[in-house]
């Protein structure tokens, strides 16, 4: 898929560095005005429902039709988000969305519309959230340079947390003065809004590529990658563990409310502004907390200031008290937002981009869900204090862990763009792109001498054979001279090879060529490529 090029590589420690370049900024700006329309929406069916009926069944209910696509469908959404281009695919779902609003609009204007109806149109909303969200993360780095791109991350958490605060607020007050469908028209004009914004941005159409990829071979191609990269693996890792335990705020806070400090949903709600206040102030001042604390430093640093915050808000029963708490778990929570969803960003290859975000989006969503009924559970049986303090148990124990060197993020700064290094392989014949499986061999001649170390180095590399689509590698030595060494791999397809030559980065080229000090003869390795023959049919008896 053909990208935009790149914007212009810049130095700053600003958190707003990323609204010098003109096309992030604009649609920063947009985003932001489409999250408050979805909020608006959000408070419309909250507010519609409880007209329609009495039941916490209906309630709930709603909420479950919005949230759940995100889990079931981040992974699918993100496969779309390769293999299709993403500013057209966010167009068609701003307008699929824009279409959900319009029909609630019209159906709540002439009393028309049904707890079955809502639910079922929200989930439609749920699922269009849900197949957006990896591409809106995935066009980041084609807006911004790569050294902004963590303020970039940044900026949209601070945005949306600006949503969060105005959106709920604005439609609270539109939905009593005008009535629901007067505010989902609102919500329809920022949708479009946005889609007018995407079409003013004017991304490098697609060429025609015939190696472009097919839903069910991008989804393997994804899923072999997530398996393959340690470093991706070691991000996911530290999000599902951390979002578990402190998923226990989000499920017990409003019960607090209620039961500990003897409030209302005011009071609920004002303890949820003060946290998106305080990550909205968190945003800002990340960049300088990056500089001096570096990645690692921030995580530690804010799942400590977690462990306090559930500490307080569970033995405090004040109100100031808790809302500071709160205030402060807001910048807590940023930070580790942000520095988790910056670290993988900065570690992907654009090819997988939006399916590697979309397994995190599935991972951090999966733990939240998970940890809302472990930390429910606990609650029932030892009390919402007692939940709170072992869930400030678990993050202590959490950030023991991550102080060793062991459980360091990585550093996420390997040149990750296509190298070209590899020569499109010799063919005696064309070969269809469906044919396959595909053994591609590497012949090195190493000396008895070198031979551990270019192993180690060897097997060190599989990972990127793996990663880059290799579903099945290893090496063998030449019974007659056991100097002759022979990497072997498996492919699934020959077009799925030829998209391994495009994949190979910058940074993975470096670490083949230093294979090559090892190899003792004077002609290059020798490849070859073994593609799989149908049996032969049987001669039919006469």
């Amino acid at each position: 898929m053909a990208e935009s090029a790149p914007a212009p590589v810049t130095s700053s420690s600003s958190a707003f560095a990323p609204l010098g370049q003109k096309l992030f900024a604009v649609l920063w700006v947009a985003t932001i005005l489409g999250n408050v329309g979805s909020f608006m929406r959000d408070v419309a069916s909250a507010w519609l429902v409880t007209d329609l009926s009495s039941s916490p069944l209906a309630v709930s209910a709603i909420q479950a039709a919005a949230t759940l696509p995100a889990f079931l469908l981040a992974i699918p959404a993100g496969v779309l988000s390769d293999i299709l281009d993403r500013r057209h695919l966010l167009i068609g779902i701003l307008l699929g969305l824009a279409s959900v609003s319009a029909s609630l609009s019209a159906l709540s204007a002439t009393g028309a519309v049904s707890v079955e109806v809502l639910v079922a149109l929200t989930f439609l909303g749920g699922i269009g959230a849900a197949l957006a969200a990896p591409s809106w993360q995935a066009i980041v780095p084609e807006l911004v340079s790569r050294s902004d791109l963590k303020a970039a991350v940044a900026l949209n958490s601070l945005g949306f947390n600006i949503a969060r605060a105005i959106g709920p607020a604005v439609g609270g007050l539109l939905v009593a003065a005008l009535g629901a469908a007067t505010t989902y028209l609102f919500d329809v004009t920022s949708d479009l809004l946005v889609v007018a914004v995407l079409l003013w941005w004017k991304r490098n159409a697609a060429g025609d590529d015939t190696l472009r990829e097919h839903f069910g071979g991008a989804l393997r191609a994804g899923l072999r990658f997530a398996r393959a990269n340690t470093q991706l693996r070691a991000v996911l890792a530290r999000a599902f563990l951390f979002f578990l335990s402190a998923s226990a705020i989000w499920a017990l806070l409003p019960i607090v409310a209620r039961r500990e400090l003897g409030g209302g949903p005011g009071l609920y709600g004002l303890l949820l502004g003060l946290v998106g206040l305080g990550a909205a102030g968190g945003a800002l001042i990340m960049p300088k907390l990056r500089a001096r604390l570096g990645q690692d430093g921030i995580v530690l640093s804010a799942t400590i200031l977690t462990v306090a915050v559930f500490v307080t808000v569970a033995m405090a029963g004040v109100v100031w008290v808790t809302a500071i708490a709160t205030l402060l778990l807001g910048i807590a929570w940023i930070a580790v937002l942000t520095t988790l969803n910056g670290t993988v960003q900065a570690i992907l290859p654009n090819w997988v981009r939006g399916r590697a975000l979309a397994i995190y989006i599935t991972v951090q969503s999966g733990a939240m869900t998970l940890g809302s009924l472990i930390w429910g559970t606990v609650a029932d049986r030892i009390g919402t204090k007692g939940a709170l303090l072992v869930a400030a148990t678990c993050l202590a124990l959490l950030t023991l862990w991550w102080g060793t060197r062991a459980a360091k993020l990585p550093a996420g700064e390997e040149d990750l763009s296509p190298s070209g290094a590899w020569a499109e392989p010799g063919l005696a014949a064309p070969v269809e792109h469906d044919r396959g499986p595909v053994i591609v061999t590497i012949a090195y001649q190493v000396a008895a001498p070198d031979r551990a170390a270019f192993l180690e180095a060897l097997y060190g590399f599989s990972q990127q054979r793996r990663r880059d689509g290799a579903y099945a590698w290893g090496v063998s030595e030449d019974a007659e001279n056991p100097e002759r060494l022979v990497e072997w791999f498996f492919v699934e397809s020959w077009a799925e090879h030829l998209r391994q030559h495009r994949r190979i980065s910058k940074s993975d080229a470096d670490v083949q060529s230093n294979l090559l000090r090892y190899h003792a003869s004077s002609s290059p390795p020798v490849v070859t490529h073994l593609i799989s023959l149908d049996a032969p049919k049987s001669p039919t008896s006469s």
